[in-house]
């Protein structure tokens, strides 16, 4: 059975959380804050407390995972701190799942994201896919509708899964 790890389980993780649990997969979604475990197990998704920020918190919990969402386009904070999470960050996740079970990785190109921060979070995915092979997917948020977004997440999960849930 194929397992996912929501990095940033808010409401729209929520939302795909439930769309993969329905779909077969077992999810594990991921907070910051402790104040948030409990919608996430409401939505019947393991919830564990990892910072994006926080690199190492995250690959903790991606040791029998098959594939990782980075769901971050709409992160809020400072500017610099906003921008690492899809540079800094988003390449050492990459560069830590190399020797993990994870088989490919979804990125979230939605939400507020300056034009130069998006840019360098795709080429960080294409250098991490030549260098390491891992496979990836951008999921663009289909113009900000729930159900497309929805609609493609999933998509892309089957993709990278080789179209199965296991």
């Amino acid at each position: 059975m194929a397992r996912a790890l929501i990095v940033g389980c808010g409401c729209r993780g929520c939302e795909l959380g439930r769309a993969l649990l329905d779909a077969g997969w077992q999810v594990r979604g991921t907070t910051r804050s402790p104040l948030r475990l409990a919608a996430i197990e409401a939505a019947g998704i393991e919830a564990v407390i990892a910072d994006p920020e926080r690199v190492a918190t995250v690959t903790d919990h991606i040791g029998d995972v098959t594939l990782v969402f980075w769901l971050l386009a709409g992160a809020t904070g400072e500017p610099s701190q906003v921008g690492a999470l899809h540079g800094p960050r988003l390449a050492r996740i990459l560069e830590a799942i190399v020797d993990t079970p994870v088989r490919g990785f979804v990125y979230e190109a939605l939400g507020s994201l300056p034009s130069e921060v998006l840019v360098g979070a795709m080429q960080t995915l294409r250098e991490a896919g030549e260098r390491w092979r891992i496979p990836f997917e951008v999921v663009d948020g289909a113009g900000g509708e729930l159900a497309l977004w929805r609609e493609g997440m999933v998509a892309a999960a089957f993709e990278l899964a080789g179209g199965s849930a296991s």
